[in-house]
């Protein structure tokens, strides 16, 4: 396991600081740039006696592997994976379950969207598969806009193993497929409930889409055959939250 990270970007070093001050080691800062955005951290930073370093931008940018930075850099102690064993805990403590599981969802921007999605949505989990997923990087952090450091993200040795663990536990998963023959909207998505999305160009692979207890598509009424997955996720997401709102 790796022992640090990087994480950049306004947003997700602020979420990083409000939730998990003792994973910074460092901050760097971009020369010159002192305004009211960047203040509020240095001074944050400053009360847990955190390093802050001043740098050009070009040494921000190979820091951070891109020139998104937004003029923050940070180097931070890597957070230990999650594990089955501790979704087992969240899924004992939590009355009634909402959870995402993305399979396959392979670019960190689309998974930094879907984490974004999911904690506007009061998700409590994301489950992914370990193999062909992308894990939480620096851009996933990034895009995500502070969700990567509140939503727990949980990835599994064996995903179809795992939803049906989630099925004993009385989580009623609901997976997205284009051919399903009921809507989103015509879906009961209120109880202990997991929704399941795939890659954009794939969907759902076969174990997985066999293991959802039913199935549902978002009607398309236009000439596009398919949304991004991150934008699919809002749409199922929301729709959970209007249900269980009501």
């Amino acid at each position: 396991m790796k022992k640090q990270d990087t994480i950049f970007g306004i947003h997700a070093v602020q979420a990083l600081l409000d939730n998990s001050p003792e994973r910074v080691i460092e901050l760097w800062l971009l020369q010159g740039r002192d305004d009211e955005r960047l203040t509020p951290l240095i001074n944050l930073a400053s009360t847990f006696g955190t390093t802050l370093q001043r740098a050009a931008r070009k040494v921000l940018d190979d820091k951070a592997g891109s020139s998104q930075h937004q003029g923050i850099v940070a180097r931070v102690k890597a957070v230990k994976p999650l594990t089955e064993k501790d979704l087992d805990e969240l899924l004992d403590k939590t009355a009634v379950p909402f959870l995402l599981i993305l399979d396959g969802v392979t670019d960190p921007h689309n998974l930094g969207a879907c984490l974004r999605n999911a904690d506007a949505a009061g998700v409590h989990a994301v489950i992914v598969p370990k193999d062909n997923s992308v894990g939480l990087t620096s851009t996933v952090s990034k895009v995500a806009c502070g969700a990567a450091e509140t939503i727990p993200l949980f990835q599994v040795t064996n995903l179809a193993r795992t939803m049906r663990h989630l099925q004993d536990k009385g989580v009623w998963i609901v997976g997205t497929a284009g051919e399903a023959e009921g809507n989103v909207y015509q879906a009961d998505l209120k109880g202990p409930l997991a929704i399941a999305m795939g890659a954009e160009d794939k969907g759902l692979r076969r174990l997985s889409r066999e293991g959802c207890d039913s199935l549902v598509s978002i009607p398309m009424s236009g000439s596009v055959s398919s949304l991004n997955v991150s934008v699919a996720t809002g749409v199922c997401l929301f729709e959970a939250v209007r249900q269980r709102l009501g």
